[in-house]
């Protein structure tokens, strides 16, 4: 893979040539079976909707080195890569089994600290997590909103909330374009910059980038 400058990515992420495409990459240890090249493993939108963001060509205002707070970290699919090139990373994860795969991606990664936490509960954890830059938030629960709002005393004046919304989670049942509009009307103390859909890479979800007002 041969590297090529993208000025709209954060300083630590770049586009290289792999199978004839243009694939995102971060320089760390594999997690998840990513094609690799040396020390760069692509980040795999179709398994990120961070990534999914990226690829799109969202502002998401991430420069590198940003402490950022990652809610529904999962087993580490994208944190990982945010850890690669962000600040400390704070990755909260309420499921015991991914947190246990979570735990050898963070010893990995120095600024990667899993915390086996409830997302809809910040007061939990908030002696813990220092003001942040970016909440990067990735949740499959209802109440999608008020996780974000909760949350939202964690950012700082000049930080960026990166949410994702799934209908799915929200409403197996309803019209996702109604989920969508509900999550942005249900938000608060927010000011909305870019919504996205992450089709094709993921169905039925909403980007978002907001900061706070």
């Amino acid at each position: 893979m041969s590297p090529e400058s993208d000025p709209d990515l954060p300083a630590g992420v770049e586009r290289r040539r792999l199978d004839g495409r243009d694939r995102l990459a971060t320089r760390g240890e594999p997690v998840y079976g990513e094609p690799t090249d040396g020390e760069w493993r692509v980040w795999d939108a179709g398994r990120s909707k961070l990534g999914a963001m990226l690829q799109s060509g969202m502002d998401t205002g991430l420069g590198g080195g940003e402490t950022v707070l990652y809610l529904g970290a999962a087993s580490g699919t994208t944190v990982s890569h945010v850890a690669d090139f962000a600040g400390p990373t704070y990755a909260v994860e309420f499921a015991p089994r991914p947190t246990r795969d979570l735990l050898p991606v963070a010893e990995a990664r120095d600024n990667l600290f899993p915390l086996l936490k409830d997302a809809r509960k910040p007061e939990t954890y908030a002696h813990v997590v220092e003001p942040v830059d970016a909440l990067v938030q990735d949740v499959a629960t209802r109440g999608q909103a008020e996780v974000a709002n909760r949350n939202r005393r964690f950012l700082r004046e000049d930080g960026r909330l990166l949410a994702v919304v799934k209908a799915r989670s929200e409403d197996v049942t309803a019209d996702p374009e109604d989920v969508f509009e509900a999550f942005l009307d249900a938000l608060s103390g927010y000011e909305v910059l870019e919504t996205t859909s992450l089709d094709p890479y993921h169905e039925d979800h909403l980007a978002v980038v907001a900061r706070p007002e």
